[in-house]
């Protein structure tokens, strides 16, 4: 017989909604900002320069055809926002996000160090950590995710988030 644990040492605590409703906003405030950068890319919306002009900044990156690129580029911004926002495919939406700013960090900012006031990857960094964590703790309660193994977070879907990330980053980067 299995020794019982005595109440007063139990770890299990109820669960807060206000985790939820942080999860939430966190979620809302990322991915639409993401969705939003997305759209920009595809449709020159939001002041954006739209998927021509985009592919063009792309070429003179080094990615070739630089529309395709501003294409994946884009959609990954949108649907990877869009995915975070409602909590849907949590660990590949934030994949998505993740790919994108690696690429980001390697091709554009790194160059100019760490702060955004220079150009550099501080804006990227947090968005990589706010799509591990999201994936790490699961989108909440208050997400389509919820009912599904991967939407109570975990170190496999933070694994997957960041492995999937830099393996689509790594493809991108070599082509």
């Amino acid at each position: 017989m299995e020794p019982v644990e005595p109440a007063a040492h139990r770890t299990h605590r109820p669960h807060s909604w206000a985790g939820d409703w942080g999860l939430l906003l966190l979620r809302l405030v990322f991915g639409l900002l993401m969705a939003g950068h997305g759209a920009q890319k595809l449709f020159g919306i939001f002041g954006g320069a739209g998927l021509t002009a985009t592919g063009e900044y792309f070429s003179s990156l080094g990615f070739h055809p630089g529309r395709v690129f501003a294409l994946v580029c884009g959609l990954s911004e949108l649907l990877g926002g869009l995915g975070l926002a409602v909590g849907l495919l949590t660990p590949l939406a934030s994949a998505a996000l993740i790919g994108v700013l690696i690429n980001a960090m390697a091709t554009v900012t790194s160059a100019h160090g760490l702060w955004d006031t220079e150009g550099g990857m501080e804006y990227s960094i947090g968005i990589v950590a706010v799509a591990v964590a999201v994936a790490a703790l699961g989108p909440g309660r208050l997400a389509l995710d919820r009912l599904f193994p991967w939407g109570r977070g975990g170190w496999g879907p933070a694994a997957i988030a960041l492995g999937l990330g830099g393996i689509g980053a790594a493809i991108t980067l070599t082509l």
